[in-house]
C-alpha cells in the first residue's frame, strides 16, 4: 500500500497518515502482520518531518490498529479490527443513529458523507 500527503489539505499531514492506515488495516489493505515502514523511512518517502510519522504510529498504537516490536518494527495487529469493534465503536454509532430514528440506508449515507471529509 502506498501512502500520500496532500500538502493543500486542511487536515494535518500526520492525521492523513493516519486514516490511510487505519482504513487499510480495517479494509484489507494492510493485512494483519504486514509490517510499516521505518518512521525515518517514510517521512522521507512522504517529504514530511519524522515526527509526523511518529505521531500517526503513535495515535494508531493507541487506538490498537498497529503494534510497535522494539527494533523489530511496527507492525498491523491482527485484532486491530475487532479491537475497535470491542470498543463498542460500531455499537454506539448504531445505538446513537436508531435514537435518532434514522434508517439503516440514511446510517449508510451518513458515514459514507462524513468519511469523504
Amino acid at each position: 500500500m502506498t501512502f500520500r500527503i496532500d500538502a493543500t489539505s486542511s487536515t494535518p499531514p500526520y492525521e492523513q497518515l493516519r486514516t490511510q492506515i487505519a482504513a487499510g488495516a480495517a479494509g484489507g489493505g494492510l493485512p494483519a502482520g504486514t509490517k510499516l515502514p521505518t518512521v525515518r523511512a517514510l517521512a522521507e518517502q512522504l517529504g514530511v518531518a519524522a515526527n509526523t510519522v511518529a505521531r500517526a504510529y503513535r495515535e494508531l498504537e493507541a487506538d490498537g490498529v498497529v503494534v510497535t516490536e522494539g527494533r523489530r518494527g511496527t507492525f498491523v495487529r491482527s485484532d486491530a479490527l475487532s479491537a475497535r469493534l470491542d470498543d463498542g465503536l460500531a455499537d454506539a454509532f448504531v445505538a446513537g443513529a436508531r435514537r435518532a430514528g434514522l434508517t439503516l440506508p440514511e446510517a449508510v449515507r451518513l458515514v459514507e458523507q462524513a468519511w469523504a471529509r
